[in-house]
Protein backbone atom coordinates (compact mmCIF):
# COMPACT_ATOMS: atom_id res chain seq x y z
CA UNK A 1 0.00 0.00 0.00
CA UNK A 2 2.83 2.53 0.89
CA UNK A 3 4.81 1.81 -2.26
CA UNK A 4 1.39 1.98 -4.45
CA UNK A 5 0.74 5.83 -2.63
CA UNK A 6 4.40 6.84 -3.02
CA UNK A 7 3.97 5.59 -6.72
CA UNK A 8 0.80 7.94 -7.46
CA UNK A 9 2.68 10.44 -5.98
CA UNK A 10 5.08 10.70 -7.65
CA UNK A 11 3.20 10.29 -11.89
CA UNK A 12 1.35 13.42 -9.81
CA UNK A 13 4.34 15.28 -9.16
CA UNK A 14 5.88 14.87 -12.63
CA UNK A 15 2.33 15.07 -14.64
CA UNK A 16 1.96 18.42 -12.66
CA UNK A 17 5.90 19.84 -13.37
CA UNK A 18 5.22 18.57 -17.22
CA UNK A 19 2.09 21.02 -17.10
CA UNK A 20 3.90 24.36 -15.96
CA UNK A 21 3.50 27.35 -18.55
CA UNK A 22 7.28 27.75 -20.13
CA UNK A 23 7.20 31.07 -22.05
CA UNK A 24 9.03 29.92 -25.73
CA UNK A 25 9.59 33.63 -27.34
CA UNK A 26 10.05 35.87 -24.33
CA UNK A 27 12.83 36.20 -21.45
CA UNK A 28 12.79 33.18 -19.40
CA UNK A 29 12.31 33.53 -15.22
CA UNK A 30 15.10 34.17 -13.81
CA UNK A 31 16.29 32.34 -10.63
CA UNK A 32 18.10 34.67 -9.07
CA UNK A 33 21.09 34.21 -7.12
CA UNK A 34 20.75 30.59 -8.15
CA UNK A 35 21.43 30.63 -12.23
CA UNK A 36 24.60 30.68 -13.66
CA UNK A 37 26.43 33.04 -16.09
CA UNK A 38 26.74 30.53 -19.60
CA UNK A 39 30.08 32.30 -20.19
CA UNK A 40 31.84 33.27 -16.25
CA UNK A 41 29.70 30.68 -14.22
CA UNK A 42 28.52 33.81 -11.62
CA UNK A 43 25.58 33.58 -10.21
CA UNK A 44 23.11 36.32 -11.34
CA UNK A 45 22.41 38.88 -9.09
CA UNK A 46 22.18 42.32 -10.41
CA UNK A 47 18.28 42.28 -11.09
CA UNK A 48 19.41 45.24 -13.22
CA UNK A 49 22.49 44.55 -15.28
CA UNK A 50 21.40 40.90 -16.22
CA UNK A 51 20.77 39.94 -20.14
CA UNK A 52 19.41 36.49 -21.34
CA UNK A 53 19.07 35.45 -24.93
CA UNK A 54 16.80 32.50 -27.03
CA UNK A 55 18.18 30.56 -29.88
CA UNK A 56 16.17 31.15 -32.58
CA UNK A 57 15.54 27.68 -33.70
CA UNK A 58 16.25 25.37 -30.55
CA UNK A 59 14.49 27.88 -27.79
CA UNK A 60 17.15 27.48 -25.65
CA UNK A 61 18.02 30.13 -23.37
CA UNK A 62 21.08 31.37 -22.36
CA UNK A 63 21.75 33.82 -19.35
CA UNK A 64 24.67 36.20 -18.53
CA UNK A 65 25.55 38.52 -15.49
CA UNK A 66 26.77 41.07 -17.88
CA UNK A 67 26.14 42.37 -21.69
CA UNK A 68 30.15 41.84 -21.53
CA UNK A 69 30.14 38.49 -20.94
CA UNK A 70 27.47 37.87 -24.01
CA UNK A 71 29.33 39.85 -26.11
CA UNK A 72 32.68 37.85 -25.46
CA UNK A 73 30.47 34.78 -25.15
CA UNK A 74 29.32 35.55 -28.87
CA UNK A 75 32.92 35.46 -29.73
CA UNK A 76 34.56 32.50 -28.00
CA UNK A 77 32.22 29.92 -28.68
CA UNK A 78 31.92 31.54 -32.38
CA UNK A 79 27.99 31.75 -32.07
CA UNK A 80 26.41 31.93 -35.65
CA UNK A 81 23.36 32.87 -34.33
CA UNK A 82 24.46 35.85 -32.52
CA UNK A 83 22.31 38.07 -35.26
CA UNK A 84 19.46 35.91 -35.20
CA UNK A 85 18.79 35.84 -31.19
CA UNK A 86 16.38 37.41 -29.25
CA UNK A 87 17.96 39.34 -26.31
CA UNK A 88 16.88 41.16 -23.73
CA UNK A 89 18.41 43.21 -21.07
CA UNK A 90 17.08 44.23 -17.92
CA UNK A 91 15.98 48.53 -17.75
CA UNK A 92 18.58 49.55 -14.78
CA UNK A 93 16.38 51.77 -13.70
CA UNK A 94 12.95 48.93 -13.42
CA UNK A 95 14.79 45.91 -13.77
CA UNK A 96 12.17 44.94 -16.38
CA UNK A 97 13.11 42.87 -19.35
CA UNK A 98 13.46 44.94 -22.48
CA UNK A 99 14.29 44.34 -26.15
CA UNK A 100 18.77 44.37 -25.72
CA UNK A 101 18.67 45.57 -29.68
CA UNK A 102 16.21 48.83 -29.28
CA UNK A 103 17.49 49.60 -25.50
CA UNK A 104 19.64 52.80 -25.34
CA UNK A 105 22.94 52.42 -22.77
CA UNK A 106 25.25 54.51 -20.95
CA UNK A 107 28.82 53.88 -20.15
CA UNK A 108 30.67 54.05 -17.17
CA UNK A 109 28.17 52.25 -14.73
CA UNK A 110 28.87 49.53 -11.98
CA UNK A 111 27.93 46.16 -13.86
CA UNK A 112 28.78 42.56 -12.56
CA UNK A 113 32.07 42.65 -14.78
CA UNK A 114 32.91 45.64 -14.77
CA UNK A 115 32.21 45.71 -18.54
CA UNK A 116 30.12 49.19 -17.64
CA UNK A 117 27.01 49.29 -19.75
CA UNK A 118 23.72 49.57 -17.98
CA UNK A 119 20.52 49.68 -20.56
CA UNK A 120 17.59 51.96 -20.33
CA UNK A 121 14.13 51.61 -22.39
CA UNK A 122 14.20 55.26 -23.39
CA UNK A 123 15.86 58.02 -23.93
CA UNK A 124 14.14 60.60 -21.53
CA UNK A 125 15.26 57.81 -18.47
CA UNK A 126 18.78 58.64 -18.82
CA UNK A 127 20.62 61.73 -17.40
CA UNK A 128 21.13 64.86 -18.97
CA UNK A 129 24.52 65.08 -20.48
CA UNK A 130 25.42 61.07 -20.32
CA UNK A 131 26.42 59.93 -23.12
CA UNK A 132 23.95 57.73 -24.88
CA UNK A 133 24.82 54.24 -26.92
CA UNK A 134 23.14 51.90 -29.46
CA UNK A 135 23.45 48.15 -29.14
CA UNK A 136 25.63 48.19 -31.93
CA UNK A 137 27.80 50.38 -30.46
CA UNK A 138 28.08 48.80 -27.50
CA UNK A 139 29.43 45.30 -29.09
CA UNK A 140 32.17 47.29 -30.89
CA UNK A 141 33.54 48.84 -27.73
CA UNK A 142 33.34 45.37 -25.57
CA UNK A 143 35.11 43.66 -28.31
Amino acid sequence: MFKIKKLISLVTMTLFLGCQDTPKDGPAKVHWDRDMCDRCVMVLSDRKNSVQLRHPTTNKVYKFDDIGCMVLWFDEENIEFKDSAKIWVTDVNSGEWIDARSAFYTPDNVTPMAFGFSAYSTKESIKDGAEILTYDEVIKKIK
